[in-house]
């Protein structure tokens, strides 16, 4: 979604800020929720993982976790003039092919979309680094979370790792990221289940015994309490990737 103006909104019941000209990036079934919002222009782009997979095309666009599928990231980066200008064409230009019936339009849709992509991360990293607000992960969660998040799931292990309180733990956390350490592990889990169910052909039996869930189940319903819909449903929706096809070829 590329947007001119004001708003305050949630995604996934995180908090969040934007002013002036900005991109906002969703992945199936995250709960979006408008709070405020005044916009001057705003146009909607929605593409499906089998007309274009950033997974498989990671090495062309290395979006996945700058844009999309990352819980420590904001969902959204803000354009300046030029660049907003020149994405603002793409998208034109890309949904004026939808109305033509010629055997190249998918190849040049695909290239358009590829093009907004590479233009829209290249300003979350040059944003990242130069932001001076940026995340300041003094205690090195990131690793640790990213290492332990499938046989950790308790807040009190990795506040005991750095030798504090839950409490103080928390407070430093949700000052680094804008979220408890009780969310992150939670959507971090909740990532890794959405990867599974996409990038691979396991049974949903197999993705709750690798992601630490002794009950087919409850995994189900802890799935579902977060997603809004059951893994077999979500997989069914949104599909089984070319990266799972290709592996096994």
């Amino acid at each position: 979604m590329i947007m001119d103006g004001m708003a305050n909104f949630s995604i996934d019941f995180n908090e969040y800020s934007t002013t002036g000209k900005t991109l906002i990036f969703l992945s199936p079934y995250q709960l979006l929720q408008w709070k405020k919002i005044a916009f001057t222009d705003v146009k909607i782009l929605k593409f499906h993982g089998d007309f274009y997979c950033i997974e498989y095309h990671k090495k062309e666009v290395a979006c996945n976790g700058i844009l999309f599928n990352s819980i420590y990231e904001t969902p959204f980066v803000r354009l300046s003039d030029p660049i907003y200008e020149e994405i603002q064409w793409i998208i034109d230009k890309f949904k004026s092919l939808q109305n033509l019936e010629l055997s190249y339009n998918v190849a040049v849709s695909k290239t358009y979309l590829q093009l907004i992509l590479a233009l829209s991360s290249r300003e979350k990293q040059i944003q990242n680094e130069t932001n001076s607000t940026k995340i300041t992960d003094s205690l090195n969660f990131y690793n640790l979370l990213e290492n332990s998040f499938i046989n950790e799931k308790s807040v009190s292990y990795y506040a005991d790792y750095y030798h504090l309180s839950v409490d103080a733990f928390s407070k430093k956390i949700k000052k680094n990221y804008g979220k408890t350490p009780s969310k992150l592990i939670q959507e971090r889990l909740i990532l890794e289940a959405k990867k599974e169910i996409h990038l691979t052909y396991k049974s949903i039996k197999e993705i709750a015994r690798d992601l630490g869930f002794e009950d087919e189940f409850y995994f189900s319903r802890y799935f579902k309490k977060e997603v809004g819909v059951s893994p077999k449903t979500f997989r069914e929706q949104v599909g089984v990737s070319i990266v799972a096809k290709k592996s096994i070829e």
